[in-house]
């Protein structure tokens, strides 16, 4: 699929989900900004991608000011951003009683509550250009709950009810919003989950194995392309057959 003169921002684009993003893009000819908390990575990956368009910009999504100075550096760079993808996110797994109050308004910001701010600070430029493609990255634990993640699953369903809300109100721009639900994949984060926890998941996904993080982004790719124009406010579970949601 065909990304050419088109520019990108992907967050969390580092590592996982986000990296493979920002390499499938950049492959299919986006100018790609990366944006992540983890700036050693973020100078690695675009050394990676020296073939390709690829930049990095700092961002803390847990500060509603660093998203929103993050949006305002790259409208300064390339003036608007055709495709925003949000597939930046972290959790711990514990029970939601063991929660502390930091770490509950921690996972809130950063799954949401900088989504939020980010997307906002960009969209004027989109609605001026009059289309845009806007991917969010949620879960399923969003779509059917999870043991042990019950503060991740409440800001992954924000992300979905936000998804259908916002593309309902800049259809009239020509501006889809989509949002994609992984499962389980085969990144850092997960790799740092204990084994048997990992097994569990494994035994859970009918297809008995993680998706690859590129088998992520190449469903990324579908609705940030024009293959998808005429889709909005849609929700794809990409799972194994994890979970079968309505």
């Amino acid at each position: 699929m065909n990304l050419i003169d088109k520019t990108a921002l992907i967050t969390g684009g580092a590592s996982g989900i986000g990296k493979a993003t920002v390499m499938e893009f950049a492959r299919s000819g986006a100018r790609v900004i990366c944006a992540d908390i983890d700036a050693t990575k973020g100078a690695d990956l675009v050394k990676e991608a020296d073939k390709f368009s690829v930049e990095f910009v700092a961002v803390d999504l847990a500060d509603s000011a660093s998203a929103r100075r993050c949006a305002a550096e790259v409208l300064e760079r390339h003036g608007r951003v055709d495709i925003l993808v949000n597939a930046a996110g972290w959790n711990n797994i514990q029970p939601f009683l063991e929660n502390t109050p930091d770490y509950m308004d921690r996972v809130l910001a950063i799954n949401l509550g900088g989504l939020l701010h980010l997307t906002q600070a960009l969209l004027p430029a989109m609605i001026a250009a009059n289309k845009g493609k806007i991917v969010n990255i949620s879960s399923d634990a969003g779509r059917v709950g999870s043991s042990g993640e019950t503060t991740y699953a409440a800001a992954k369903g924000g992300v979905i009810a936000f998804t259908k809300s916002l593309a309902r109100e800049v259809a009239r721009y020509s501006i889809n919003v989509n949002c994609i639900c992984p499962g389980p994949t085969d990144t850092p984060m997960l790799q740092s989950r204990p084994e048997k926890l990992r097994e569990a998941f494994v035994r859970a996904i009918p297809f008995r194995r993680f998706a690859k993080p590129q088998e992520i982004a190449d469903a990324i790719l579908f609705f940030a392309s024009s293959r998808s124009d005429y889709i909005t406010g849609q929700v794809l579970s990409v799972s194994g057959g994890l979970t079968f949601a309505g």
